[in-house]
């Protein structure tokens, strides 16, 4: 099957650090390869991979975000577009979008079809986008799907993980972990507040945005005291398998629905079982009493911590490797492309001028 992967364009494939939807769409590329399909790759001139890779841009589009102008960052965005567009009208079998709503805009432009993985929430114009796309589109979770019409969805598909590069570790360090990007809906305050009432030590690492940095430095930064509460940076990936193999339970005290959440699979395909709250995917990822515990509050979290301590790690693992692996995910993806392939375009009929 000739496959053309469609990344987006604000950082590398795979990501050096922080970037889940990056890292799902490095796994699967090179997932495909493995399986023989030619599958090229649109993404940044930095990106790494064993398929063609075509770089309409030289690297991430985030890294310009301080140094150019908003409108010269969003030109080179449409521009990234077109020449995938370009491309993707030449001799593909399927083109798998990433890149959210601008391919799906503009997909009338090409005969090819084309199946959109939507990685975040709807916008505000989704529903008019919709109505100009020729194509279906996929969501990551059924909490995610309910957010959206069903008008084109065409089911769910789970993120999958490369299970053997994440090191299982039975034999844990007695403090909690907190790894995500450090903004309000992520939780952060939350996660100080289940370690502080615990009296635990609470490792943290993640990515502060410049959009985050306010919110970092007003309000998190003065819980930081280096003994019980530990800011580590933003984690690589090598520093992040670190500290998911060691901690003794992952907190993910969400405040939004978040469409899937990969550093709770991440984390208990280490061994480490995860206490979240409920929202978004969390009830889809977590085996209830088995890889971890889905609260309602955080006073639930707290009580939820030393039970989770108790878990097994090998039921955490072994519940990765049958549900979220690399593997599942491609078959999971390769079912829909032949869905599609057999189907054909979806024509939307446009409402009338």
């Amino acid at each position: 099957m000739r496959i053309l992967q469609v990344a987006p364009p604000w950082e590398s494939v795979p990501p050096p650090a922080y970037g889940g939807t990056e890292l799902v769409v490095s796994l699967l590329t090179e997932e495909l390869v493995r399986r023989g399909h030619d599958v090229t790759l649109i993404a940044t001139g930095d990106s790494r991979t064993d398929a063609r890779l075509i770089a309409p841009v030289a690297g991430p589009l985030r890294l310009l975000q301080d140094e150019l102008p908003p409108h010269d960052v969003e030109t080179m965005d449409w521009l990234y577009t077109a020449d995938a567009l370009r491309e993707a009208a030449i001799g593909y079998d399927i083109v798998h979008n990433h890149h959210g709503e601008l391919p799906m805009l503009f997909s009338s432009q090409i005969m090819t079809p084309m199946l959109t993985t939507l990685h975040g929430k709807p916008t505000p114009v989704f529903a008019e986008i919709l109505e100009h796309y020729q194509g279906y589109f996929n969501c990551i979770s059924a909490s995610h799907a309910r957010q959206f019409p069903s008008d084109g969805c065409i089911g769910v598909v789970h993120h999958g993980i490369d299970v053997d590069t994440f090191p299982f570790n039975a034999q844990k360090e007695d403090h909690l972990l907190y790894l995500s990007r450090i903004s309000p809906e992520k939780g952060p305050l939350e996660a100080i507040q289940v370690a502080r009432r615990l009296g635990k030590k609470l490792l943290m690492a993640g990515k502060v945005s410049v959009y985050d940095r306010p919110f970092f430095e007003q309000k998190v930064r003065p819980e930081i005291d280096g003994e019980q509460i530990i800011f580590l940076g933003e984690a690589d990936a090598r520093m992040k398998r670190e500290l998911f193999a060691a901690a003794k339970v992952f907190l993910m005290p969400l405040l939004w629905d978040e469409p899937f959440g990969l550093v709770m699979v991440e984390a208990m395909a280490c061994g480490t079982p995860v206490v979240a709250l409920r929202r978004g995917s969390a009830p889809e990822l977590i085996a209830e009493g088995q890889t971890g515990f889905v609260v309602d509050s955080v006073e639930e979290m707290i009580e939820a911590v030393p039970d989770a301590e108790r878990l097994r790690p090998e039921d955490c693992r072994a519940h990765i490797e049958h549900y979220f692996s690399v593997e599942r995910m491609a078959d999971d993806y390769l079912a829909l492309y032949e869905y599609i392939m057999q189907s054909g375009i979806k024509r939307t009929v446009l409402p009338a001028a």
